[in-house]
């Protein structure tokens, strides 16, 4: 069916809010992104962090180097570790779709009462003969200013660090390619996260 010109931005603006705004009509208020992220996959599903949490750590699903002529996938996998308040050490962890190769790294958390309110990807640009690999690391500025990088691999450069979430970092959403059987695999491509006002 086609739609009016005039009933396709009302219909996308429907399909966001049913994505992104089911952690409550004042819970949900903005995304930040990078602008690096690889070109191959499919964004997965959108987790969030229970009400009244906030990610104040962080781990990645990493394939190590796996040589010539092997295929190198790097990041597979992240997840926020969510705390509840400031000396609330009982994280509840949440990922979106992950890759299946490589193995997760301890958690990396902001100083105690801190939380995740910008990133940054590692991105391997893509290439036409060779091993593409996409998104191999991510890092992550906490709210006291401290910044920390993931045990990732060192392929591609770090882009720019995306818009700050004004209270924290509270989902995510990462965009993946499936496995391509006998062809060049890359997992995670990109990421984007979820910022809450409480």
């Amino acid at each position: 069916m086609e739609l009016e010109a005039g009933a396709k931005l009302p219909l996308l603006l429907l399909l966001q809010a049913t994505c992104l705004g089911y952690a409550g009509a004042d819970g949900y208020m903005s995304v930040i992104e990078v602008t690096n992220g690889g070109p191959w996959g499919d964004w997965a599903w959108p987790e969030m962090c229970p009400d009244g949490f906030f990610a104040s750590g962080f781990s990645i699903k990493v394939e190590p180097p796996q040589g010539i002529p092997d295929d190198d996938t790097a990041l597979n996998g992240i997840r926020l570790h969510c705390a509840g308040g400031q000396a609330d050490l009982n994280a509840h962890v949440v990922e979106s779709q992950s890759g299946r190769w490589g193995w997760w790294s301890e958690p990396l958390w902001c100083p105690v009462g801190g939380f995740l309110v910008a990133f940054s990807l590692r991105v391997e640009a893509p290439v036409t003969f060779g091993d593409n690999t996409a998104a191999n690391n991510v890092r992550f500025l906490c709210s006291d200013g401290t910044e920390l990088q993931g045990p990732g691999l060192t392929w591609g450069d770090f882009g720019d660090w995306s818009e700050l979430c004004p209270k924290g970092v509270c989902g995510l959403q990462t965009k993946i390619q499936q496995p391509q059987g006998l062809r060049d695999d890359t997992a995670i491509n990109d990421a984007r996260f979820f910022c809450c006002r409480n």
